[in-house]
């Protein structure tokens, strides 16, 4: 079994993340999401996010690609995680292009294209307009 992960934050869930997330799963037989916690959000990335970390998972899991949901804790758990969970493939947009590279004597590296037209920050921006 290959088995691939992603991270995220996963907010206002919308055709982008769709689209990550089936492309991402197309990469192996196994989808983990890492999903950034509320705690993490606002320690790490100063972002407060509108669903609460339970309701963002809910809807992941709900979500026919998604086989596994698990926290996202901190930036350096990842190292930790691919060799926890066997992963074979970790996917992330293309906005973090080569962010991820020393990761790649662990596992297989791939960054997907984002879906242009769209984001969480767009959205949050068009209703504030």
């Amino acid at each position: 079994m290959r088995r691939v992960i992603t991270y995220g934050t996963f907010d206002l869930l919308h055709y982008g993340h769709i689209n990550l997330l089936r492309r991402a799963k197309e990469q192996g037989d196994y989808l983990i999401v890492a999903l950034s916690t509320d705690e993490f959000n606002w320690n790490e990335k100063q972002k407060k996010s509108y669903f609460s970390y339970e309701d963002r998972k809910r809807m992941l899991e709900a979500i026919r690609y998604v086989d596994l949901v698990i926290p996202e804790e901190s930036w350096d758990q990842k190292v930790t995680d691919v060799d926890k969970y066997h992963v074979d493939v970790f996917v992330m947009g293309d906005d973090w292009k080569g962010k991820f590279d020393f990761l790649k004597d662990k596992c297989e590296v791939v960054y997907l294209p984002r879906t242009p037209e769209i984001s969480t920050t767009k959205i949050k921006t068009d209703l504030h307009t």
